[in-house]
């Protein structure tokens, strides 16, 4: 058994941090239908890719979840990350995460994707991480609204995780695909802004 705050937690429930100030911490994985963890092994991967400009940038975790990839990120110094969660118990877990690490630099909202990025950018991020749930099928027309409001900076990068039958969504005209792999059922890439 593992212990997160009061909760015993058996440590296949849970996913660990793989690097940065929080190596090795673990984040609690509720039993929650539409919550899929990024893989260990595909995390690595994305944030290998990213590692150049992952110091000091503004991260958006679309589809929080677990707050693997955002807390990730924040472990390995990005400056701010903007989290995303729709399920209230999911959100709540995440808030317990942020007291638990001290994470000043992140944000949780309670909000859907799609209806965050229908609002005016008032910001740029330089990272997004989109892997929404994939019985959603909602991965293109949130790429779209990611495009069309403007939200990416010169340099933006979007990552992208999809099942692996249903394949990548086509892309804006704008960004071009520099990373694609799969690993089991998944398939997942990182996009460029041109």
């Amino acid at each position: 058994m593992m212990y997160i705050g009061k909760i015993a937690m058996p440590k296949a429930h849970t996913v660990r941090i793989i690097s940065g100030q929080w190596r090795g911490r673990r984040l609690p994985v509720l039993d929650r239908e539409t919550l899929r963890p990024t893989k260990d092994i595909i995390r690595e991967t994305v944030f290998n890719w990213l590692e150049p400009i992952l110091p000091g940038s503004r991260c958006l975790d679309a589809f929080a979840g677990t707050g693997a990839l955002g807390f990730e990120a924040a472990s390995r110094g990005a400056a701010e990350v903007v989290l995303l969660e729709t399920d209230r118990r999911v959100q709540q877990q995440l808030q317990q995460q942020l007291a638990l690490f001290a994470a000043k630099q992140m944000r949780l909202e309670l909000m859907a994707a799609e209806r965050y990025l229908q609002q005016a950018a008032n910001a740029k991020f330089d990272i997004v991480f989109l892997d929404p749930p994939f019985a959603a099928n909602m991965l293109a027309s949130v790429c779209d609204l990611l495009a069309c409001g403007k939200w990416l900076g010169t340099v933006g990068r979007v990552y992208l995780e999809a099942a692996k039958q249903e394949g990548l969504p086509e892309l804006p005209n704008n960004w071009e695909l520099v990373r694609r792999k799969t690993s089991g059922d998944v398939v997942y890439g990182l996009a460029v802004v041109k």
